[in-house]
């Protein structure tokens, strides 16, 4: 049995900004920049996930010469069900501010 997923709010933020493009890929930096966490919050997030079956990753090639290769991620279709869980909550993380906002109706 696979562990229950982390409930924070650091995980409801990445999981959100991944169902806003569930069916792209997406690296590390990009997520950060679309969450507001830090490479130390973020990074061991998608990491668990991925290890708990929420997320699918993989290594893409460098589109330019001389970059690196990046490990991209998105949503399985677990992951997918579990953000929209999340998301269909009556509360919604405001993640410049870190606080909860009351979601109308």
């Amino acid at each position: 049995m696979a562990p229950r997923p982390n409930q924070s709010l650091q995980t409801r933020a990445l999981l959100r900004a991944l169902l806003d493009q569930p069916l792209a890929w997406r690296h590390g930096y990009e997520l950060s920049k679309a969450t507001k966490l830090q490479s130390g919050t973020l990074y061991p997030l998608l990491i668990r996930l991925s290890d708990q079956g929420f997320l699918e990753s993989k290594w893409v090639e460098p589109t330019q010469p001389g970059k690196p290769p990046r490990h991209v991620y998105r949503l399985t279709a677990a992951g997918k069900a579990l953000a929209r869980s999340f998301d269909s909550a009556t509360e919604k993380l405001t993640v410049a501010t870190g606080k909860w906002a009351r979601r109308p109706g």
